[in-house]
């Protein structure tokens, strides 16, 4: 009787293991997730903004000094 009780609490110790780890991994990929978010906006933001200097540039016929 000891031996199955124990298989099943094991059992169950592990099913409770796996859950909580299992959560853990679920936090931390929407956590990257939003991460990820943030940097694109980010990079969108800055390609923006070189895009608008790009123009600005080309509109005043500007040439980098020394070329």
């Amino acid at each position: 009787m000891f031996w199955p009780m124990l298989a099943v609490a094991l059992g169950f110790l592990g099913i409770a293991v796996l859950g909580v780890l299992g959560i853990r991994v679920f936090i931390e990929a929407q956590r990257l997730g939003r991460q990820v978010t943030r940097t694109t906006q980010r990079i969108n933001r800055a390609a923006e903004d070189l895009e608008a200097a790009a123009a600005d540039l080309a509109r005043t016929g500007e040439t980098l000094p020394g070329r």
